[in-house]
């Protein structure tokens, strides 16, 4: 239960009341998974184990590398064992937890006080209304300062103090942080709290201010390897046919989240009805239906989001679906430099189509009509691949 103070009609001039405004819970963290566990990241895994082995852990980290390869995963599994004073080396040499220490059952069911997961959607969750009504899309200063600045000196509720770390904190997709955000953080950065820890989670470090780059260690994450993405899809109780799995398996180029997204959002589908369309025009075909097409496609998805989550921006939601949309046009295109037979005038044509993609890209991050640009893209498309 949250209270706010508001003010009340029938009292003197400016007189406050608290009224009580029932907020609901915060969805629960997911549940870790063991750090040796992490698929194709042994580089990254290796170097934070020799961190927990040294017992001197530094106060923040930057993990980094391309949407969907395992970023939060790896973030979530480092903090498990800094949170958990039975993290030691087994007989055969290797790191883990108690997996039925008291830590680890209450990080299984997402409810440890000790780690707080940051991201843009816990504004939906804050004690003020005016932070609950904005839309999401960026993680303003108000998420900062009320779920992590401000508990951030406290005492850890329940770590022990043999434990590695009193407190986590992760900021997932941290490229949403905006500069007063980020300005904030440099206090806590300069000066942590006692065995508190901060990783930032970011598809483009490049977007964090150079002054919170230089004080995180940075931990490069990489595509998963095709066999890997293959061991990931047998564990991943995903249903497929095989057209499907071998669509998602080259789209996502290494890239899980990419399939998860492209699996429940649909995005194979638009692949379906775009194919038809993209092969008439690599004939020469000018095709007037590509264009409203591709519009459509994100309009809806950016509409879906939207009824999901009455706070998710339309505009960011329309930002997202042109940029998952360019990139299947751009992985299309890019499959013909691959392809068997690729004469040069045919890599040539390949290149400008991804020449204009990435015009498209500019124009629709200028906020330019989605309509428009997939018209003029279209247009630009319409010409043979020799």
């Amino acid at each position: 239960m949250a209270k706010r103070a508001t003010k009340s009609a029938g009292r003197a001039l400016g007189e406050l009341r608290e009224e009580v405004v029932e907020l609901p819970p915060a969805p629960p963290v997911q549940a870790p998974i063991p750090l040796a566990s992490v698929l194709g990241q042994e580089r990254a895994v290796s170097i934070l184990e020799r961190a927990i082995r040294s017992r001197k852990v530094h106060h923040a980290w930057i993990f980094e590398g391309p949407f969907g390869i395992g970023k939060f995963t790896t973030a979530l599994a480092f903090a498990a064992m800094l949170l958990d004073d039975t993290t030691s080396e087994g007989l055969g040499g290797q790191l883990a937890a108690d997996p039925d220490s008291r830590t680890q059952v209450m990080l299984r069911h997402g409810s440890h006080p000790d780690l707080i997961v940051v991201r843009k959607e816990l504004a939906a969750y804050s004690e003020e209304a005016k932070v609950r009504s904005k839309k999401h899309t960026e993680i303003s200063i108000d998420v900062v300062r009320e779920f992590m600045l401000s508990t951030g000196w406290q005492a850890a509720q329940v770590a022990r103090a043999d434990a590695l770390a009193a407190k986590v904190f992760i900021i997932d997709e941290a490229e949403n942080l905006n500069g007063h955000s980020q300005n904030s953080l440099l206090k806590f950065l300069e000066e942590p709290p006692p065995r508190t820890v901060l990783m930032l989670v970011c598809n483009n470090p490049e977007t964090l201010l150079p002054t919170i780059r230089s004080r995180c260690q940075r931990v490069g994450l990489s595509p998963l390897s095709n066999d890997e993405m293959k061991t990931w899809l047998k564990g991943s109780g995903l249903e497929l046919d095989p057209a499907q799995h071998r669509f998602l398996l080259d789209f996502a180029s290494g890239s899980p989240g990419s399939v998860k997204v492209c699996h429940e959002t649909g995005i194979g589908e638009w692949w379906q009805r775009l194919d038809p369309l993209l092969a008439q025009a690599q004939q020469g075909k000018h095709v007037v239906e590509l264009g409203p097409l591709m519009h459509e496609l994100v309009d809806g998805w950016a509409k879906a989001r939207v009824e999901e989550s009455p706070q998710a921006s339309k505009e960011a939601a329309n930002h997202a679906a042109a940029a998952w949309l360019l990139r299947l046009l751009a992985w299309e295109y890019q499959s013909k430099l691959r392809g068997r037979g690729a004469t040069p005038q045919r890599m040539e044509q390949a290149l400008a189509a991804i020449d204009a993609i990435r015009e498209a890209e500019a124009e629709v991050d200028a906020n330019v009509n989605t309509l428009f640009v997939f018209d003029k893209l279209a247009a630009v498309l319409a010409r043979p691949l020799g």
